[in-house]
Parts: C-alpha cells; sequence; structure tokens
C-alpha cells in the first residue's frame, strides 16, 4: 500500500502546517547569496516547498512506470490530491498564492504524467508482447 501513497500530498501537508498552525512568512529568506554577476539571489522558505515538491515529482513519474492494477489506484489516489489542492486553491484564503498555484500545477503535471507514462508503458509492453506484429 506505500507504493501506491501520493507523495504529493506531503508537500500540500506541509504547506498547510506552515501556514495554519505555525503562521510562518512563506516569503521569509531562508538564506541569500552574491552571485559572480553581483546579483543576490534569496532562498524563501516558499522555495524550499517548490523544490521538495519538485523531488516528490520525480518520485511519482518514476512509479507511474510501473505497469498493473497498482497503477490504476496511483492514479486515482494523485488525482484526487489535485483536485483537493484546486478546491482548497479556490476556496481558501490562505491557499490563494503564487506558491500553491504552482503546488496545484505540480499536481497537475503529475497526473498528466502518470497517465501519459502509464499509457505509453502499456503500449511498449503490448508491442513486446505481440511481436511488434498487428497485422
Amino acid at each position: 500500500m506505500t507504493l501506491h501513497f501520493p507523495l504529493l500530498i506531503l508537500v500540500i501537508i506541509a504547506y498547510n502546517l506552515l501556514v495554519f498552525l505555525t503562521g510562518v512568512n512563506l516569503d521569509g529568506e531562508i538564506f541569500s547569496l552574491t552571485m559572480v554577476s553581483g546579483a543576490i539571489w534569496s532562498f524563501k522558505v516558499s522555495d524550499v516547498l517548490l523544490l521538495f515538491a519538485l523531488i516528490l515529482l520525480f518520485f511519482e513519474i518514476l512509479k507511474a512506470t510501473r505497469t498493473g492494477a497498482g497503477a490504476v489506484i496511483d492514479h486515482l489516489l494523485s488525482t484526487a490530491v489535485f483536485v483537493v489542492a484546486l478546491i482548497e486553491f479556490i476556496l481558501v484564503a490562505q491557499a490563494a498564492t503564487t506558491t500553491f498555484f504552482l503546488l496545484v500545477v505540480i499536481t497537475l503535471l503529475d497526473v498528466i504524467a502518470g497517465f501519459s507514462v502509464s499509457i505509453t508503458s502499456a503500449r511498449r509492453d503490448f508491442s513486446v508482447g505481440h511481436g511488434g506484429d498487428f497485422g
């Protein structure tokens, strides 16, 4: 069952914990670096959430390469995470931020990539299983 756990729900939960329980300012700077060009690069709390989400998206795409009945459950759970995040973005004032919008987009990409990878994998499995001869 842990293989079917939608990893991106962790970043949605982290966002909600930070905003609702701790009241952390998402625009708060964690550190900044002066680049060779002289520009100052600031790394913020919201950037940590987005980085975490992108790393989890990578693992979700890897999970999408699995075929079988479990893949359907994984896609349904990922879709549920996207729908819940979208509803939260629309209805909850604290979620109406660019950071949360980008998290919703990442969950949407997870859904689209999951289905696309699964369909491509299934086609490849079907082609290999039939020797590539459809005639």
